[in-house]
């Protein structure tokens, strides 16, 4: 597995999740991490990414409401989400793209956002 993501479930709506991901060693110069999520009938969608120099963009609907944060040393990055509705309801894919713009994907965690 190239990368492990972990730290979704099950979250009542209003609260936070923070989810973690660890890319393999094999994945040389990685230049960008992040996160994408895939909801039920819907296409995979970008939510944020963060560059190795410190760059970092959200998708409009977590901006404000979210922090990535990333440490390219250890090959991890995290997303904190706060004020989480359903329609954060998602499986959640973390991402690195290497040295030359590859990209490698996490096998995705559930994060379900329900009373």
């Amino acid at each position: 597995v190239q990368l492990q993501a972990s730290g979704g479930g099950l979250v009542q709506p209003g609260g936070s999740l923070t989810l973690s991901c660890t890319a393999s060693r094999n994945i040389n110069g990685i230049k960008r991490m992040g996160w994408f999520r895939q909801a039920p009938g819907k296409e995979r969608g970008w939510v944020a990414t963060i560059t190795n120099d410190n760059r970092i963009d959200y998708e409009a609907s977590v901006k404000g409401r979210s922090t990535i944060t990333g440490n390219f040393g250890d090959n991890t990055v995290h997303l904190q989400m706060n004020a989480l509705s359903p329609d954060d309801t998602a499986v959640y894919y973390c991402l690195a793209d290497d040295w030359n713009w590859r990209r490698f994907w996490g096998q995705g965690t559930q994060v379900t956002v329900s009373s």
